[in-house]
């Protein structure tokens, strides 16, 4: 195969992840390390900023910058959760990638990372297609990135383990402050965590759980549907039995009717999703109003998604790694992949990293096998810990200043637009 030169495109997309910026400085350091990539640049805000020939110049980034991304949340070179939408837009779609192609030809890219999860995946395979059709020499590789860990083929996603890791942390501890306050009554604190969909994020929380007494005493999965009886008897039970039950909720639960309970309909993002912000909520209204008892709410929030203090140092790893294989994968001739996670083992754990082809991987959503949960529905079981366990394992060698974290603050600095402003 002819060898393919010219410059690298890396961007990120959707709702950002602790460790979002490492593959980032994966891609950066390996680009680095070949010859047929001329310069290695960035687009501003994901797709959208592309669109509007936002791109900067990652060269001028000083080296100490890249290494900090490994350790620096949100991201870093600006995201969005633009949609180019054929089957509901055509007519923009087409218009968008006409423009998007404009961009790529004036500045010679030849080599495109989209950084993201199931909707960005879906945007990596329609710019792979798109270049195949156009007969653009393209290669276009995408890199897993999602706290909600439901991408399909890849054994993990990068980000899921450090925020299960600071979830089960945030649940310890919340546990123990619920767990110290005596009263006659009793107590119940519902803890909402992210996920929509799907229950791997709340599944993560049973890390907390050294004894079987121990906090969370229940998690509810989107992946079982609410049975309102069957958790009131549940909530009643341990409270009899301890003096306060500590609830884990995914935000997208659902009820018999697959109705999310905690949905906002009335409000929809870029991608069209219903929010989701009102799991906890309800179900302390459902708490306090059958039976009667003191209930407080926790919702972890953007908090969970950006604790880059307590992020996984195996996370870190993994997410570095993939984005070097991205590089490596463009390099050698591949497009229109996604690159996976591949578990070779549990204890030790060890990994590598493969391709899948993004045809696989476009808006196909992976969810936690109904053997890894009890019989109840309550807990997940001995599969999911072992499954989940090595993913939290390592602890930060965290770069501090005047007792806070040290982040990356990139120059940002803009290459000089050659197309008309977009129309």
């Amino acid at each position: 195969m002819e060898e393919l030169r010219g410059n690298l495109l890396v961007a990120q997309s959707g709702g950002p992840t602790s460790v979002i910026n490492a593959s980032v400085a994966g891609v950066i350091l390996e680009a680095g390390r070949n010859e047929c990539i001329e310069e290695i640049w960035g687009g501003l805000n994901g797709i959208f900023g592309i669109l509007n020939e936002d791109l900067v110049d990652l060269n001028e980034e000083r080296a100490k910058s890249i290494e900090w991304l490994k350790h620096t949340p949100g991201a870093a070179l600006g995201t969005c959760r633009y949609k180019i939408d054929f089957k509901k837009k055509p007519a923009q779609a087409a218009k968008d990638m006409d423009r998007l192609f404009e961009v790529f030809a004036a500045h010679n890219i030849r080599f495109f990372f989209y950084i993201g999860g199931n909707d960005s995946q879906d945007t990596s395979l329609k710019i792979h297609e798109e270049a195949v059709k156009r007969g653009y020499a393209l290669r276009v590789i995408g890199v897993p990135k999602t706290i909600d860990n439901d991408l399909p083929f890849t054994d993990h996603c990068p980000g899921y383990g450090s925020v299960i890791k600071y979830n089960a942390t945030t649940v310890m501890e919340i546990a123990a402050d619920v767990g110290s306050m005596a009263t006659d009554e009793g107590s119940c604190c519902i803890i909402e965590v992210m996920g929509r969909s799907a229950g791997w994020i709340a599944a993560g929380t049973v890390l907390a759980k050294r004894i079987p007494t121990d906090a969370p005493h229940i998690i509810l999965l989107p992946e079982i549907p609410f049975v309102e009886a069957d958790f009131l008897a549940k909530v009643k039970e341990t409270n009899a039995e301890l003096g306060h039950c500590v609830v884990v909720v995914g935000e997208g639960i659902k009820n018999t009717d697959q109705e999310e309970i905690g949905a906002d309909k009335s409000r929809l993002d870029a991608f069209g999703h219903p929010e989701l912000s009102g799991a906890a909520n309800r179900l302390a209204e459902i708490v306090q109003g059958k039976l009667n008892l003191k209930t407080r709410t926790v919702k972890l929030g953007y908090a969970q998604r950006a604790a880059a203090h307590f992020a996984s140092q195996t996370d870190i790893a993994e997410s570095t790694a993939c984005g070097a294989a991205a590089v490596r994968a463009a390099v050698e001739g591949k497009s229109g992949f996604m690159v996976k996670l591949v578990r070779l083992s549990d204890s030790p754990y060890q990994w590598n990293t493969d391709l899948q082809p993004l045809a696989d991987i476009a808006n196909v959503e992976h969810f936690i096998p109904r053997d890894w949960i009890s019989a109840d529905g309550f807990l997940p079981n001995e599969k999911f810990i072992a499954y989940a366990q090595p993913l939290i394992v390592g602890e930060l060698n965290l770069q501090v200043e005047n007792g806070l974290p040290r982040h990356a603050v990139l120059q940002k600095v803009a290459l000089e637009k050659k197309l008309a402003a977009r129309a």
